[in-house]
């Protein structure tokens, strides 16, 4: 069997190469000089026998061989760059610390009792929590900092990030408010008579340019506190259904007939850090224990 002529290594510098427009810029990306990118690239496409860029401008462009090859080269870097991140979770063993950014609408149930069977199997393993309220997304994914996020963003990347369950809210207020007393499905005018009651971060709190509500709204940073204000009668709110369903079955509290709009659904999705963090076998186990309850609720 012959050996291949060229490495994969150099097919990584090329691809580099292209993504960053320059050799310059990819010599930045891959902490290496810029004559070595181009010594790596001169390699490649001599032992190829084949033109696989160009420069148009300041730019760095393939060829139409080099745009060929290299998308067939693609799917044998990124086969590489899994097989290298699960040896990193072999090596890493179980973690003595896990990092979770959650969305406060995750059912408490279903996190704690994940939790309770996760360190049963990992007792020394400690856990560090952060809740966020969704306005929060954006910033938490890009600061990075935590091991597994469970979050309304969207999937990006099916090896790093999956659904994970739809939560329900549904609307409501304390029993015996006025809202109760329509014969029929509430209209947006009879609501818009009191305040609606919000869930939205610090930040956007005090953020006194945020784009206001068409009805008197009262907004909250806690799912508990948001709760509370309606069931004090302060006005009705849209909130998680497993978080007032004991409330709802005892009457203290009431889901407003809205008819078809009586019932909405956020999507959360639970999503690593990065690929390395997919095959770590500690993050994995948790994640397992949340799956398992989040399937049989």
């Amino acid at each position: 069997m012959e050996l291949p002529h060229t490495t994969l290594e150099q097919w990584v510098v090329l691809q580099t190469v292209v993504t960053e427009g320059s050799y310059a810029q990819a010599a930045a990306v891959l902490f290496r000089s810029q004559s070595s990118v181009s010594y790596a690239l001169s390699s490649l496409q001599e032992r190829l026998g084949l033109p696989l860029l160009k420069i148009v401008g300041r730019k760095a462009e393939l060829t139409e061989q080099g745009r060929a090859l290299l998308s067939q080269a693609q799917p044998l870097i990124a086969a590489f760059t899994q097989l290298e991140a699960r040896a990193h979770g072999l090596r890493q063993g179980a973690r003595t610390q896990i990092s979770l950014v959650v969305d406060a609408v995750f059912p408490k149930e279903s996190f704690f009792s994940a939790l309770q069977a996760f360190q049963q199997t990992f007792p020394d393993t400690q856990l560090q929590l952060t809740e966020i309220l969704r306005n929060e997304t954006d910033r938490q994914l890009q600061a990075r900092t935590a091991d597994i996020y469970i979050t309304t963003q969207p999937v990006e990347n099916t090896l790093n990030s999956r659904w994970l369950v739809d939560v329900e809210f549904v609307p409501v207020v304390k029993s015996g408010h006025p809202l109760l007393l329509s014969t029929g499905p509430i209209s947006n005018t009879e609501l818009a008579r009191y305040p609606l009651i919000t869930l939205v971060d610090r930040d956007s709190q005090r953020d006194e340019k945020r784009k206001p509500y068409e009805t008197v709204s009262w907004s909250f940073t806690t799912i508990e506190s948001a709760i509370e204000a309606v069931a004090h009668g302060v006005g009705y709110g849209w909130v998680p259904l497993h978080s007032v369903m004991a409330r709802l079955q005892k009457g203290e509290l009431i889901m407003l007939p809205l008819g078809k709009r009586a019932v909405r659904k956020t999507a959360l999705y639970l999503r690593y850090n990065s690929e390395k963090h997919s095959y770590d076998p500690t993050l994995n186990a948790f994640v397992a224990e949340i799956e398992r309850r989040v399937v049989s609720s």
